[in-house]
């Protein structure tokens, strides 16, 4: 059985990059939650 994690750096900044998030509403949404809770890291 093959594991289900296979971490590829051009996927993770494609999905959950800076640039992604804040190219969408609901990105802009999540960005400024994690803002307001003063997350250290706002995306990968």
């Amino acid at each position: 059985m093959s594991k289900t994690y296979q971490p590829k750096k051009k996927k993770r900044q494609t999905t959950h990059g800076f640039l992604e998030r804040s190219s969408t509403k609901s990105g802009q949404k999540i960005l400024a939650n994690r803002r307001r809770k003063g997350r250290a890291r706002l995306s990968v």
